[in-house]
């Protein structure tokens, strides 16, 4: 089994999937703000949603319709420009006759259409602009994905695509996808908005049980700031187009394709974090079990005083072994070891403010790793992405309603 990068392409690298991006006015700036995925055929699905007690329309309306198509999805509809969040029954009404809208062009039951939306909270979404942009959508569908991938974007810097090719002894099958995302990222079973396609036939259990697992160690993996979404969700589809079926036998290969697609994008949602100026790897040792490392490298992630440490290149040790120290996991200080990139600046209760010049360097890289083991010698390690911490992000986030 091998998985091969296939440039330059996306959502739409699957046999079996169409796609397009198209501008509706639903932005005030004009640019791309509707996007559909449509399956040749229903296709098997798995979806993930936010955890978030306040979920956006879109959100309920595409649990419902999961529950009610026992995982067979047709087509996606996602929009930018609104996020149709806390906006009561008229919310959901919109949301309802968007899918049914999709559903009557395409001849497919209502429950196969699932929503996504993306933007400002509290404003109703136009639904004239949008049945307008569902017609534009149709009419435009093709087999690159590069207008889908930018018609989804907020504050993203540029659209975040994807997509790989698995070999298998049966035959090969492709994996693809396109997210969005760059604030309001602290995922907590789902992320901003993320989408993969693969051409493999998958059963629903099987699909769902590979999103969920690759899920927990990419988008599940990742923070910009915190901040869980009201609208977050991530969605898998398998067409089955490549006739390449995938049980138990093929399962590692299906997930390794899967989360070789999910871990690019989720890393590119950090590396375009708002106002990001690093990407930040944390990685946490020594644990004695994953879950505990990862509350671990989450708190250090998240914290404010190490976001902005590393974005003025200040290597605070001192930071990195209070955060770690509150994550409520066993932690023996006499033992652990603080690293940045391979500068070791804490080990075994002593302190190398020598060698701070040299891990001051690495700070001012655009990627750095910063490894903390937690001297209990357990054998369990975690890794979470996240990003610096700048006054760039204060300000983009001051004036996003203005």
């Amino acid at each position: 089994m091998s998985v091969s990068a296939l440039p330059d392409q996306g959502i739409t690298a699957p046999l079996g999937f169409r796609a397009a991006g198209v501008a509706a006015g639903i932005k005030a700036s004009g640019a791309p703000d509707v996007c559909l995925v449509v399956a040749d055929g229903p296709a098997t699905a798995a979806a993930l949603f936010t955890t978030n007690q306040v979920q956006a329309a879109p959100v309920v309306v595409s649990r419902a319709h999961m529950d009610a198509s026992g995982g067979q999805v047709r087509a996606l509809l996602i929009n930018s420009g609104c996020a149709n969040a806390c906006t009561g029954a008229r919310g959901l009404a919109t949301a309802q006759m968007s899918a049914e809208e999709v559903a009557r062009h395409l001849s497919c039951p209502v429950d196969q259409v699932l929503l996504a939306s993306t933007g400002v909270i509290g404003v109703h979404l136009d639904r004239e602009a949008l049945h307008f942009g569902i017609r534009l959508a149709l009419d435009a569908l093709g087999h690159n994905g590069h207008g889908a991938a930018r018609a989804i974007m907020t504050t993203d810097l540029a659209p975040k695509e994807y997509a790989v090719e698995v070999s298998t002894p049966a035959g090969a099958f492709r994996v693809g996808g396109m997210a969005k995302g760059a604030g309001m990222i602290e995922p907590m079973l789902a992320t901003m908005l993320a989408f993969l396609t693969t051409d493999a036939a998958v059963e629903a259990p099987l699909l769902d049980r590979a999103l969920r697992e690759v899920t927990e160690r990419t988008f599940n993996a990742i923070t910009v700031d915190g901040e869980c979404s009201t609208n977050d969700a991530v969605i898998a589809l398998a067409s089955g187009a490549s006739h390449v079926a995938v049980d138990e036998s093929s399962y590692d290969a299906l997930v390794n394709g899967l989360e070789a697609v999910a871990r690019h994008l989720a890393v590119a949602i950090v590396r375009g974090g708002e106002g990001a100026t690093k990407l930040v790897t944390i990685r946490v040792t020594g644990s004695a079990t994953v879950e505990q490392a990862r509350r671990v490298a989450k708190t250090i992630a998240n914290s404010p005083l190490v976001k902005t440490a590393i974005h003025g290149g200040d290597p605070n040790w001192g930071r990195l072994v209070a955060a770690t120290g509150r994550a409520g996991v066993p932690f023996l200080l006499e033992r652990a070891r603080v690293e940045i990139g391979p500068v070791v600046l804490f080990r075994n209760g002593q302190p190398y403010d020598d060698q701070a010049e040299a891990a001051a360097e690495i700070l001012s890289a655009p990627e750095v790793e910063v490894r903390i083991d937690l001297g209990t010698g357990g054998p369990a390690e975690a890794t979470v992405w996240t990003c610096d911490l700048s006054a760039e992000y204060v300000r983009i986030n001051g004036e996003y309603r203005t």
